[in-house]
Formats: structure tokens, C-alpha cells, sequence
């Protein structure tokens, strides 16, 4: 079966035809193996991972009566101490930034200038 190359972005491409596509099960965003050899390209459908699923049924049928659930466990990172930097020196007074906030409220709605 011969197939044209294609140009996709700065990319060459090549379309597979719908039954060639059926028959391997590939879908848009499935995910394929390339390989070359030489001159040589071999494509294989990359192997799909099974994802459990579960019915709630069947979870439930798990629970014996009467059973305690396990206690919960902390699965939070190790807490981070609060930090004691002093910022005093750059951070801007109370005063400031009222005056800050209040400049700022004053300027809105006014067309900004280009440098």
C-alpha cells in the first residue's frame, strides 16, 4: 500500500486509512511505537495498560459488618516552620500603603502613558 508523506507545521506526516486504523484499533491520541531500520519504518500500537474499574458494588460487598475503619494517616508534607525573616527594612509602612492603595484608586479609569 503506498501512502503520500505529508506537511504538518514543521512536521512530515503520514495518514492512515480508515480500515488499516480500524483494524489496529487506533484511535486520535492513541499512542504508537516507531522504529527504523535503514531505510526501514515499523510502526506498533504501543501496548495498553489496563486500568482497574471498579463497580461501588463491589467495593461495598468488601466491608464486613461491624468493622472499624483504619485509622486515617497524615499524608501531608512535613510542615514547614513559619517563616521568621524580618522584612521590616524593605516592606512598606502602614501609613505607605494606605497611600499606596489610595494612589492607586486614584489613577483607575485614567489612560496610562507610554514611556
Amino acid at each position: 500500500m503506498k501512502i503520500k508523506v505529508a506537511k504538518w507545521g514543521n512536521s512530515l506526516a503520514v495518514r492512515l486509512p480508515k480500515p488499516v486504523a480500524d483494524d489496529l484499533g487506533l484511535t486520535p491520541g492513541c499512542e504508537v511505537e516507531l522504529h527504523r531500520d535503514g531505510s526501514r519504518l515499523t510502526m506498533e500500537t504501543a501496548n495498553r495498560r489496563a486500568i482497574p474499574r471498579y463497580r461501588l458494588e463491589d467495593l461495598l460487598a468488601q466491608i464486613k459488618p461491624g468493622r472499624k475503619p483504619p485509622p486515617l494517616k497524615d499524608w501531608s508534607a512535613v510542615e514547614a516552620p513559619w517563616p521568621d525573616d524580618d522584612w521590616s527594612d524593605i516592606a512598606p509602612s502602614d501609613e505607605e500603603f494606605e497611600a499606596m492603595k489610595r494612589r492607586i484608586g486614584a489613577n483607575r479609569g485614567r489612560p496610562r502613558r507610554r514611556a
